[in-house]
């Protein structure tokens, strides 16, 4: 650990990383391609969504709207019917915004602050657009990055902590290669229960799966979803998978929904944007 309290990477841990990283990266469709706009595209799919779930709609996504163009130009129902089954559409809404955006631009944003002027794009986003497509020297921190360095260094840690260390530990050049790595090791052995036996940096790692977990706790390390089964994203997801059918009346909105909050969440998709009141009816944009 450092005076700040950041866990460091020796030159050795960084190397047994890439060695046992780069042979083993898993074969998925968005690790082919350059293109700022798939990538963006597969970040913002890839938030509270697994992989399994994410290849199809990604694949599907791309044929629809392979340029920020198609997607600035379409209707946002049809976006929202091509997103059905990911969940938290706002991310939808937010990635044609952003699309909207790069396309007045004229092209794509490729500094981190511009990155940032995104709607919805945060710095993790904005980081993994940078090292993903563009192959810049950037560090990301993603919820699996996040516990390996925790892990790694042996106590919880900040945000700021974090990124610090993952700025420390980038190598120059091999931004795309380290960072894959980094995240493959955290979603593959350095899981929330871990495989430590087969970890490349058990002899390094002052945890080494010994003693209280101190990722548990730590900046940027997810936590336990909150219990889907009659929450109201449940009921707002009931919705608007009804609605990428055809149009349903107000009246009946509620007993779509299944929900005792079913107004005011009908409300709040309405000023969102998500739903639009037509008449009698409710229907997507």
């Amino acid at each position: 650990m450092t005076s700040g309290g950041e866990s460091v990477f020796l030159a050795q841990s960084v190397g047994e990383v890439l060695g046992w990283g780069l042979p083993r990266l898993r074969d998925l469709p968005w690790r082919r391609t350059r293109n700022p706009w798939a990538i963006l595209v597969s970040e913002v799919m890839l938030q509270q969504t697994q992989v399994p779930r994410v290849i199809p709609k990604w694949l599907a996504f791309m044929d629809a709207y392979p340029t920020t163009a198609d997607c600035a130009t379409a209707a946002l129902g049809d976006v929202l019917r091509l997103w059905q089954g990911l969940g938290y559409p706002r991310r939808a809404r937010n990635l044609q915004l952003a699309a909207m955006d790069v396309t007045r631009l004229g092209g794509f944003p490729t500094t981190l602050d511009q990155l940032l002027a995104l709607p919805g794009v945060g710095h993790y986003t904005a980081r993994a657009v940078l090292a993903f497509a563009f192959e810049s020297d950037v560090a990301v921190v993603d919820t699996n990055i996040a516990r390996v360095f925790a892990r790694f260094g042996g106590s919880s840690l900040t945000a700021k902590q974090v990124q610090s260390a993952a700025d420390q530990a980038q190598p120059p050049g091999m931004s795309w290669e380290w960072n894959q790595c980094l995240m493959e090791l955290g979603a593959v052995l350095c899981r929330p229960t871990p495989n430590c036996a087969e970890c490349p940096l058990v002899a390094t790692c002052a945890w080494h799966g010994v003693g209280p977990d101190p990722a548990v706790g730590s900046a940027g390390v997810s936590r336990p979803q909150p219990r889907f089964e009659g929450s109201e994203r449940q009921a707002r997801g009931r919705l608007l998978k009804a609605l990428t059918s055809g149009p349903v009346a107000t009246s009946a909105a509620s007993t779509v929904m299944l929900h005792p909050a079913a107004d005011r969440l009908l409300r709040a998709l309405c000023e969102e944007g998500l739903v639009l009141r037509d008449g009698q009816f409710v229907r997507l944009p």
